[in-house]
């Protein structure tokens, strides 16, 4: 027995270093002495690519709101071909997994355009900022969306268990009610009690926000990123009426999409 933990020991320890190996081409904690340094005119260029990203989905929505899409998106074996040897995602969307928003789709994009995550609520947890962190890094992504929508079930749920607390919940329900619940309660405090529908817009609006905060400053990485390589964060709101995406939170300052 006491050999069979020694030998665990050392196979973990060789785990590890091996982890530690290859942790900076993928989780660059420390950016390069040559990034620490750069001029203005150089994180410019950096955000530039950004806002392009950012146009490029907003043009990708209003196709897809007129029922016009873009006919190299469509899936081909080409395509296929093209880019199974490696990807190079313009945006990483941190997205609901409600059915009826599908970001490939309300943005307009191909094969390889998106790196998407999907959760209920579009809540961030450590498996969702990770891997927020694995594409803005690896993948040099300069800009993430967290795209919340209209009518969402998870924020339907939260309000429900504020009003009314079950007894019985699913606790993994629970965990995301929890994410959920700290953004939007204060809301309940106000006159928005009274207007259930402006209630849960604004309850949308804030957990997205809350998301979108997370991001920013709850991982060393992406503030780094944010910092030094262009990385952009921004909040979106999705509108199951409409078909919209509206952009309403971290946009740079004098943006413009025309």
């Amino acid at each position: 027995e006491t050999a069979a933990k020694e030998c665990f020991k050392v196979a973990n320890a060789c785990l590890c270093t091996r982890q530690r190996q290859r942790a900076p081409s993928c989780f660059p904690t420390q950016m390069h002495p040559s990034r620490r340094h750069q001029t203005a005119t150089e994180r410019k260029n950096l955000m530039e690519t950004a806002k392009a990203a950012l146009k490029r989905l907003r043009d990708g929505n209003r196709r897809f709101v007129a029922d016009v899409r873009n006919p190299d998106n469509a899936s081909s074996h080409a395509r296929r071909s093209e880019i199974a040897a490696g990807q190079e995602p313009f945006a990483i969307i941190l997205g609901c997994s409600d059915s009826r928003v599908p970001a490939e789709l309300v943005f307009d994009q191909g094969l390889g355009d998106l790196f998407v995550i999907r959760v209920a609520g579009n809540i961030v947890a450590p498996s969702q900022v990770g891997s927020v962190e694995f594409a803005a890094a690896r993948y040099r992504t300069k800009l993430v969306v967290v795209l919340g929508h209209s009518q969402c079930g998870a924020i339907l749920a939260t309000l429900d268990e504020l009003k009314r607390p079950s007894e019985n919940q699913s606790r993994n329900l629970k965990s995301i009610v929890d994410r959920i619940r700290p953004s939007i309660e204060t809301l309940m405090d106000t006159d928005l009690k009274h207007d259930h529908d402006a209630l849960v817009h604004q309850s949308v609006r804030a957990n997205i926000r809350a998301s979108v905060n997370h991001l920013r400053h709850g991982s060393e990485i992406l503030e780094s990123l944010s910092q030094n390589e262009g990385l952009l964060v921004v909040g979106a709101e999705y509108s199951l009426e409409t078909g919209e995406v509206e952009f309403f939170d971290g946009l740079p300052a004098n943006f413009s999409f025309d």
